[in-house]
């Protein structure tokens, strides 16, 4: 008989997924997505729709979005020292203002190569080309590179780059579709090289059904990075190097915050990115502004303080994510509303079905 995992032990945040229930592309309308209700008093489980959100929060509530936009940070281009191909991710911005990216290509990449990029989408070349120096790789196999001749980086993004889908979508290039769907309807502070998913679900008439039933609506931003979605390679939770991203809680935000606290009204966390950092910027129940980067590693014995709800995607196993819920939920109830997901057919991951946690 094998031993039972512990909450350390990254096997527990394990589970079974069938590969059809992987969402490759997006239902027709946001608000068209099923919504699992999970009940974390009565552990009682039930099958809702979307549409139905404003039905389940009474009024003096409000929910918390990432208003952050995801950028057109994946890349294509040509070593120009050798003919081959390459093929980069745009991660962020360093200090200096250099860009840290990771890219592909065959053979060994080496510092002081040039890439020249090409536009992703497969337009025609601009007038002026766009090169890549690159001048360091660190950790991660994450790189420094130099602008050529340095221009706006979002500018070039625009110009050369190209949504980056997951995976598991399983499009290298992005279509007209994904470019309106893999951003939210709030999205206003580029950054984000992967969308806030759980606020893919919120469209513009969802919002305003629950200002109608006066649910309000307040914004943190957290530019996503791409260790969000990376499985945990450790077999201990206590051996994982949390990645770190940038987020923002402005004062107005947090008096707001700190109201409907105060009121005995809920506040609903939009997605684990809020979840972050809402917990990054609370102390002993109080909301402070904050503007930095946050490593926090939300796993299980961890003391909420900010939130009473959380609307969220079904996240893939072994991932700091689904950590997350297990955290909130406990291990035995996140499980159970998994497998009672896979039971009922509900859609997975960045295009799939919601879950609120009560």
């Amino acid at each position: 008989m094998s031993k039972p995992e512990s909450p350390g032990d990254v096997a527990a945040f394990d589970y079974h997924l069938p590969e059809d229930l992987i969402a490759t592309r997006p239902l027709p309308r946001r608000e068209d997505s099923r919504l699992l209700v999970v009940e974390r008093d009565s552990q009682e489980i039930t099958s809702r729709q979307m549409a139905e959100l404003p039905d389940l929060f009474n009024t003096g509530d409000c929910l918390v979005v990432n208003d952050t936009q995801v950028v057109p940070a994946k890349l294509l281009g040509t070593r120009v020292s050798t003919g081959g191909g390459w093929d980069g991710l745009y991660l962020d911005n360093n200090s200096l203002g250099q860009w840290r990216l990771i890219g592909q290509t065959r053979g060994q990449l080496q510092p002081g190569e040039t890439i020249a990029l090409k536009p992703a989408d497969g337009s025609d070349l601009p007038a002026i080309g766009q090169e890549l120096k690159l001048i360091e790789q660190g950790e991660g196999g994450i790189w420094t590179a130099e602008l050529d001749p340095p221009l706006d980086t979002l500018k070039v993004l625009e110009q050369f780059g190209t949504v980056p889908l997951p995976p598991y979508v399983q499009r290298d290039i992005a279509t007209d579709e994904d470019r309106q769907r893999y951003q939210t309807v709030f999205a206003r502070h580029p950054g984000a090289v992967a969308a806030p998913t759980a606020g893919l679900h919120l469209s513009k008439e969802l919002l305003a059904n629950c200002d109608q039933s006066g649910i309000s609506l307040e914004h943190v931003t957290l530019h996503v990075g791409l260790g969000t979605f990376r499985p945990i390679a450790a077999q201990q939770l206590d051996d994982h190097v949390m990645h770190s991203e940038w987020c923002r809680l402005t004062e107005s935000t947090s008096r707001t915050l700190n109201h409907v606290h105060d009121s005995g009204h809920r506040v609903v966390a939009v997605g684990t990115t809020v979840v972050r950092t809402l917990e990054t910027a609370v102390d002993n129940g109080q909301f402070a502004a904050f503007e930095g980067t946050t490593d926090l590693f939300i796993r299980p014995g961890h003391q909420f303080q900010s939130f009473d709800a959380l609307l969220t995607n079904f996240h893939l196993p072994r991932s700091t994510l689904f950590v997350l819920i297990c955290a909130i939920c406990g291990i035995d109830l996140a499980q159970k509303a998994y497998r009672m997901a896979v039971a009922n057919n509900y859609r997975f991951y960045s295009y799939g079905d919601a879950m609120l946690i009560l």
